[in-house]
């Protein structure tokens, strides 16, 4: 009998083996294990650094924050132009799209920016680094450590497999809202005079549940209709937005409605 090991090395040499061909060269795709790697990296800095940061004084990233949520601003809006034109120019369909596997222009571009979402979404650990090391521990909730943690899993998969296809609507959603919440953090950063005009953080989060919502439908009518796409990743995406419905209508919940009935 094999022994365990020999099933993980067969599990892996599957997973290798049975990707997109174009996308496997590409930084951080052809293995799942640096993502693993970085995620077991991110959960230590997630246990460690505020244990570390228990007896100092908050780091002051005021600027560094500017500079970092603008230009995620900028990553964002390019990616959002890159997925609106290419599937526009390729005429994609909002309600069933096979991935193109060929290597034409189009859907090489397609594939590349869903590794910028995906590598992005690598970027995005940085906002947990900077809650730990300002001592903004009660932002380091359950919510945000699994969003963040589990999203890089959910595109390395994307690029790996599907870069393409049904896979751009949640690209092309999610970069819009992110273009409108780094703005939000971009001003907040400045300083607290501009809180005057960040009154609409309760309609970001609405945003935010909004687009989750669109996500269930959009692979809920995948699932019981006729499409070429895998109908596995319809699934995890399905069950992936129901958890962040939960997660983010219970945050919904105690930020503007429990508090204000204290």
């Amino acid at each position: 009998m094999p022994s365990a090991w020999d099933s993980v090395l067969s599990v892996h040499r599957w997973i290798v083996e049975n990707g997109d061909k174009r996308t496997d060269p590409w930084l951080l795709v052809y293995s799942p294990i640096p993502v693993l790697l970085i995620f077991l990296g991110y959960l230590c800095v997630v246990w460690v650094g505020p244990r570390l940061m228990k007896n100092r004084q908050p780091v002051d990233l005021k600027a560094v924050l500017i500079v970092y949520n603008f230009a995620m601003v900028g990553l964002s809006a390019f990616m959002f132009h890159e997925f609106l034109v290419t599937s526009w120019l390729s005429n994609y369909s909002l309600f069933c799209q096979p991935v193109d596997y060929s290597t034409s222009p189009l859907a090489m571009r397609m594939a590349m920016v869903c590794w910028w979402f995906f590598f992005s979404k690598v970027i995005e650990l940085s906002d947990t680094l900077f809650f730990i090391l300002r001592k903004k521990n009660s932002q380091l909730t359950f919510l945000h450590v699994y969003h963040h943690g589990t999203m890089i899993f959910n595109w390395w998969a994307g690029v790996k497999y599907v870069a393409g296809g049904q896979s751009f609507f949640i690209g092309l959603v999610n970069t819009f809202v992110h273009i409108v919440m780094y703005s939000y953090y971009g001003l907040a950063a400045i300083g607290p005079h501009m809180q005057k005009y960040l009154w609409w953080k309760r309609y970001l989060t609405s945003l935010q549940l909004l687009q989750f919502l669109l996500f269930l439908l959009h692979t809920g009518y995948n699932l019981f209709t006729e499409c070429d796409f895998p109908d596995s990743m319809n699934i995890v995406v399905f069950g992936y937005c129901i958890t962040l419905i939960i997660l983010f209508s219970n945050f919904y919940y105690q930020s503007y409605f429990h508090k204000k009935q204290k």
